[in-house]
């Protein structure tokens, strides 16, 4: 009778085990966690389309590694000074985004960059003068309307192509060739300040930054004008204590206040410092406007909590992304970030982001904030080990989202949501006290699967990527020049068979 009736609970446990366990596998219902149709975007991605232009550069690059730098310091000299010269005379005058000069300006910045970088020569005059092309690019933009896309293309092809030429040189320059760190232009303000890794910063400054994740490269690649930035916080110093707290929003656990040392203690590929311009007429009329922004934004931080908004909707600040963060305690005394919205228009990068749970594909990426004109690049660190890592998962995402295009989804496997969703429930149990559980609040446990399977994805092509450009700098005696590691992303995709 005993065996009998212990044989009938345990079969009733199974039963109720598989039956809770059919019962999770339910999908989430129809408008929650399933992938609505994309709308019709209203704006179409950016594309350089000049893979000629960029196999021709790397053509002469490689041709004067094998012994063509005789004499080239004076000609590395002469385009340098002639880069100047047009930078004194574009700053003189009032241009528009479509001037010649702009055209000129980028022409110029990309052919002097092998000559650079083969020969060891001008390193750091080269990047003196892309910083000095930057402001004097910047300076001009704030008359453009940066509404158009004219203003908004050629700032692009400028600064982020400039970028893109500083960060190749830096990349196949020996070591301790260049500095980590950058400096920019050392804007003017009235705020708080603190030193911080050799710089100065004010309260109300905002740290643009990479993380290391390949959530953070998507963030960065995912939209009409790819960049390199996934991140935004906000910086506030207390006047009393002259301490400075960085206020920002995580997936994890919404919006917060951090010390100095527990922001750079997460990992970083670069991080980037902007200031608001000191002539605005709202910081004319109030000069400590931004620290006010940024005492708003630490006293929301820190009297209450503040989830993450998965839906990245910039004008709704119940929940607050990263990028809102800023925005919207700026907003609040009369200044408007991001004069140009960025812009998702891809169909295919469009879908996956819906299914990860964004909502909105007009907001504000992190990556944008760099062309604001409203804002004074201070300075920038980055060194040769995050650099290539930045490139390397760049490149995948870039294979990955041409892959989205052409009809590739985000699944996940089904048989786990039953674990998922357990793990979800105690997540939220955990988030009732205040602490941090394995899925993210706001995040379903669909999303939660999702993300996984993307950066399982993104592993596999990352690790054989990294061994075929490791090959790469084997047989041509350099390192694969940012064109070439996509070529690669592709062939170590194919591979996969994905």
């Amino acid at each position: 009778m005993k065996r009998g009736r212990a044989s009938r609970v345990v079969v009733i446990i199974i039963a109720v085990a598989a039956l809770a366990y059919l019962l999770l596998l339910i999908p989430e219902r129809a408008g929650r966690e399933a992938v609505a149709p994309v709308k019709p975007a209203t704006k179409q991605a950016f594309a350089w389309n000049q893979d000629a232009y960029w196999n021709a550069l790397e053509k002469q690059y490689a041709e004067l590694r094998k012994g063509g730098c005789r004499g080239i310091d004076a000609d590395v000299g002469a385009r340098l000074a002639g880069i100047k010269n047009l930078v004194g005379r574009i700053s003189a005058q009032a241009l528009a985004p479509d001037a010649p000069e702009c055209g000129k300006l980028e022409e110029w910045m990309f052919v002097t960059a092998p000559l650079v970088s083969a020969c060891n020569t001008g390193l750091l005059d080269y990047l003196n003068v892309a910083a000095a092309m930057r402001a004097a690019v910047k300076r001009q933009s704030e008359g453009w309307d940066m509404q158009s896309d004219a203003a908004r293309i050629t700032l692009y092809r400028l600064l982020y192509g400039s970028r893109g030429a500083v960060e190749e040189i830096m990349t196949q320059a020996p070591a301790g060739a260049f500095p980590a760190l950058t400096m920019g232009t050392d804007e003017p303000s009235a705020t708080p300040a603190v030193d911080i890794r050799n710089v100065r910063i004010h309260s109300g400054d905002i740290l643009v930054s990479r993380g290391g994740a390949p959530t953070s490269a998507l963030i960065a690649r995912g939209n009409d004008y790819p960049g390199n930035f996934s991140h935004i916080a906000f910086v506030y110093v207390d006047p009393a204590t002259n301490e400075a707290k960085i206020v920002e929003a995580h997936i994890e656990i919404g919006v917060v206040a951090s010390t100095v040392e527990q922001y750079l203690a997460d990992k970083k590929l670069r991080v980037m410092l902007l200031r608001p311009r000191a002539n605005l007429p709202q910081l004319q009329k109030d000069p400590l406007l931004p620290h006010k922004a940024a005492e708003y934004a630490y006293q929301r931080a820190t009297q209450g909590h503040v989830p993450y908004d998965f839906a990245m909707d910039y004008r709704d600040h119940a929940k607050l992304f990263c990028s809102e963060v800023a925005s919207e305690a700026y907003e609040r005394y009369g200044l408007h970030l991001w004069q140009g919205v960025s812009h998702i228009s891809s169909p295919g990068l469009r879908r996956w982001l819906t299914a990860f749970g964004v909502k909105h594909f007009e907001t504000q990426e992190p990556s944008d904030l760099e062309y604001d004109p409203q804002l004074t690049v201070v300075a920038e660190w980055r060194d040769p080990g995050t650099l290539k890592k930045d490139r390397i998962d760049n490149a995948v995402t870039e294979v990955m989202l041409e892959g989205a295009e052409k009809g590739d989804e985000i699944s996940y496997q089904r048989f786990l949501l039953p674990l998922a969703r357990i793990v979800k429930a105690y997540s939220m149990i955990l988030n009732r006290f205040g602490k941090v559980g394995p899925i993210p609040e706001g995040m379903s446990a669909t999303t939660a699967l999702r993300t996984q399977e993307y950066m399982n994805r993104h592993k596999v092509i990352e690790e054989r990527l990294s061994a075929l450009a490791e090959q790469f700098k084997k047989e041509h005696g350099y390192e694969a020049p940012y064109w070439q590691l996509v070529n690669l992303a592709r062939e170590a995709k194919g591979e996969r068979g994905g």
